[in-house]
């Protein structure tokens, strides 16, 4: 199974990245229909800001937005010596 990001729903149970038993996204409309730009902005500066990189690389590929990942994603790489 893939590990995907799982939102505290007690807390908050609109989450946009909560999932059914079935591990589908629940709210998947809430990212379809948003624009490249608005996804990239709301994974860095909004809602997916928190998520570790590979849950937002997970959650880009599930939405169909693979993509995005290098504009979401920003590896940070050791200098060379």
């Amino acid at each position: 199974m893939t590990n995907y990001f799982k939102p505290d729903l007690a807390v908050n149970p609109e989450d946009p990245f909560a999932r059914g038993e079935d591990g589908k996204l629940v709210r998947r409309s809430f990212w379809l229909d948003m624009g490249d730009r608005s996804v990239v902005l709301a994974m860095t500066q909004g809602v997916g800001a928190s998520l570790r990189g590979e849950e937002k690389r997970l959650h880009l590929s599930d939405i169909g937005r693979e993509n995005l990942i290098d504009d979401v994603i920003q590896e940070v790489l050791p200098p060379e010596g």
